[in-house]
Order: C-alpha cells, then structure tokens, then sequence
C-alpha cells in the first residue's frame, strides 16, 4: 500500500514538470525563418545563394532557395553572411585552462569547484565561436564535474555546446596522466583513473558509466616525455587484448571508446581492439594508417596543439614532431583516413577552435573538407547523423553564420557572427 501510495505520488510530481516545461500552442505553432546570402552543404559542398531556414521549436522544418515564409513567421536577415551547420569538436577539455598546461598540476592547484566555475565560462566562449556539439575527451583530474556541466546546459540552467563527456580516462602507472616531479609522500589524486590490470579496466569502465560517461578514454601511448627523441617511439601501454576487453565492456553498455595514441605498437593495438578513433597520432607510421582504413577508425588530429607557444617550447624534438604530424595528416588524407576535427582546446585559449581550421588547410586540406571533418564527418564519429552536422528537415536547428565566405578564405571561420543551436538563438550580428 505504501509502495502504491508512493510511487502515485513520483506519477505525479512528473506530470506536474511536464505540464511546467510544456511549450505553450503558440510555441509549438511558431516559425523562425532564416535569411541566407549562401548556405553552405556540407554533405555534398554545394553552396546555395539566398536560401531559407525554416525553424519550428528545436529543429529544421523545411530548407532551400525561393521557399515561401509563412505568415507570422519570425525572421532572421543573415543575407550579407555565410550561413553553415553548427561546428563539431571531437576533442576538447572543458576543464582545462591553458594556465593549467605550465607548472603545477590543477589537480594540485584548483579545486574542483572552482574548475567547475572555469568550465561554464569554457563552454560558453566555444559555443559563441560556433561549437553547438563537443565531445570532451578527459576531465583531466576534475572527476565528474564534466557530466555536471553537461547536464547544467542540458537543463538549461547554462549556455554551452551539446556535450558527449568521458569523464577520467584510463591509463597505467607511471604512464600518462599520472602526477610527476611530487613528494611521494603526500597523497594527492591522479588526473586519471589508474588501472594495471584488465580487470582493473573494466571495472573502472562501469564505474565511469555508472556516474554518467557517455564515452570512455583510454590511454594507449605515453605522453611526450615518453618520446624516444631519437626513434620518435611512443610508449605503448595496452595490449590488443587490454583494448579489446575495454571496448567490448563498453559496447555492452551502448557507448564507444576513443584513444590517446602518438603512434607505434600502441596506436596498433587500439586500432585493432576496436576504438571508435584515434586522438592526436602524430607519430604514426604507413601501417597505423593502412590499419585504420581497414578497420574505419577515425581520426582527431588535433594538429594546432602540438606547435610551440614560446622559445621554451620550440626545441628541437617539437619541431620534428611538429613535421612528422604535417607528414602524417597529408598521407592520411591520400589514403582515405576518415579525419574528424579535434582541436584539444583547453589547452589552449577557449573560443579560438577555429585556428585548427587554417592548419588544416594549410596542410593542404580543401577549405569544403576542413568543413566537412568538423560537420558531417563529425557526427558520423559520434553516431549522430541522423541529428546534427548538416541542415536538413528534421535535423537539429543548429546554425551558425560567418562574415566572409570560408570556401574561399578558411580565416572566415574565425569570424562567427551568429550561432543557434537547437532552435536558441545564443549570438547574433552587432
């Protein structure tokens, strides 16, 4: 009885918010339309002059040139800009500032409130700069405040991308991620999740589940103080079967693992354990890219992170990194490597995403694939282009506009005038 009288009243505290959160008939009715001067396609690189965007509610109603607005219709004059899908970045840290990068580690600095603070103002420069879906790879130490901002911007109480959030990362002991040049003595929690055994993974993968991962990370390389600097050699911390019995542990729960992987026998062994994508691989060799055309990993290069920021920087060994990731993302792309934007912002300045865009290109990439890898190509990677990565009936209203046309200056992505995700508007032109 008391069960019934219970769960009578759990009925209806939930009918009550969803009578509260119901939009109103005039809500659900109502049109926005959105004036282009050219809406780029990046499904097929087709650019259409003066088409329009029929919003209704959260996502796309009709799209095209000459379509008629209906009566009432709000409207929305973006004639004089460049009109695209919302950005997608597939590698980013919400909880981590440039600052963090130099000195001591945050998890010894910051605590994690004030992270959490750093992070709703992180999320609201990316979004501003166009970025309505990231993927954030890495609370780097923060615990679970990464789900804690998702859901905040979820529920509207905060501005933000759509967020996919992997909360810690798994990795080995004395291997990435682990803290370094401390006292031993002093018990000060490591920025990842340390797990030495296969089983010590996969309990660790429910454990990140169970508290609201919706992907999980796993460490397969070192860092770059693991670095042969005379090989260029990473340091492989997994074995095939370690990555195979992350992945299937995952799978079992409906979610995908992305991989930290410099290149090597690391890199190899991610590929072949099944990982959704492989983050950063500056140090790959022709048989990491082979591999991963064989087995459609996708790749987050992540290429602005890794140039040097000051003279200390600039040393001899991050030069030749620098030039064997140049190397390596213009073989992948002769080869056919699904190349997906990732940017590792955090570690630098949030809101500046789109300087990856220029290196891409620079690079040698085509301003319309440089779009692609960061739309369509994007959602493929995260298993939703169904919803987002292009305008299309149905999808989700996420738009954005640029000053200038970025097919033929890609610095044009750095000039983000107007951005509306899910039908919100969250930027418009001065």
């Amino acid at each position: 009885m008391i069960r019934k009288f219970a769960s009578g009243l759990v009925a209806l505290f939930l009918l009550a918010g969803v009578a509260d959160l119901a939009p109103t008939e005039a809500q659900t009715g109502a049109v926005t339309a959105i004036r282009c001067g050219r809406l780029i396609n990046p499904v097929d690189g087709s650019v259409t002059e003066n088409a329009v965007i029929l919003v209704r509610q959260d996502r796309i109603e009709r799209v095209g040139a000459g379509l008629q607005i209906p009566a009432g219709a709000q409207v929305i004059d973006l004639s004089r800009y460049t009109v695209m899908p919302g950005l997608i970045d597939c590698h980013t840290h919400v909880l981590l500032q440039p600052e963090d990068e130099r000195g001591a580690p945050p998890v010894v600095t910051k605590s994690q409130a004030f992270r959490t603070v750093q992070g709703v103002a992180a999320v609201r420069k990316d979004l501003e700069a166009g970025f309505t879906t990231m993927r954030d790879v890495d609370s780097e130490g923060a615990g679970f405040a990464d789900v804690a901002i998702r859901d905040g911007i979820n529920r509207g109480i905060i501005p933000g991308p759509r967020l996919l959030v992997s909360t810690l990362a798994l990795t080995i002991t004395g291997g990435h991620m682990n803290n370094t040049g401390l006292n031993p003595d002093i018990q000060i929690p490591e920025p990842a999740a340390l797990t030495d055994s296969r089983e010590a993974m996969v309990a660790e993968v429910r454990r990140q589940i169970k508290y609201g991962a919706d992907w999980i990370k796993l460490y397969a390389t070192g860092t770059l103080r693991h670095v042969n600097p005379v090989t260029l050699e990473s340091l492989s911390q997994v074995s095939v079967e370690d990555v195979r019995a992350v992945v299937e542990e995952a799978r079992r729960w409906g979610r995908d693992v992305a991989a930290h992987a410099y290149g090597g026998e690391g890199a190899n062994n991610a590929i072949r354990g099944g990982v959704r994508s492989i983050e950063h691989g500056m140090l790959m060799n022709d048989e990491t890219l082979k591999l991963m055309v064989e087995h459609g990993t996708y790749w987050c290069p992540t290429l602005g992170v890794y140039l040097p920021e000051s003279e200390e920087d600039n040393t001899d060994l991050r030069r030749r990194i620098v030039a064997h990731h140049r190397e390596v993302f213009q073989k992948a792309m002769r080869m056919g490597v699904k190349i997906a934007f990732g940017t590792d912002v955090g570690a630098y300045e949030h809101g500046t995403s789109a300087r990856e865009f220029l290196l891409m290109c620079d690079y040698g990439m085509k301003p319309i694939d440089a779009i692609r890898s960061a739309t369509t190509r994007a959602a493929e990677l995260l298993r939703m282009e169904k919803q987002i990565g292009s305008i299309e009936a149905g999808k989700f209203a996420d738009v954005i506009a640029v000053e200038g046309n970025p097919i033929a200056d890609i610095q044009a992505m750095k000039r983000v005038v107007f951005v509306m995700k899910a039908g919100q508007v969250y930027k418009s032109p001065k």
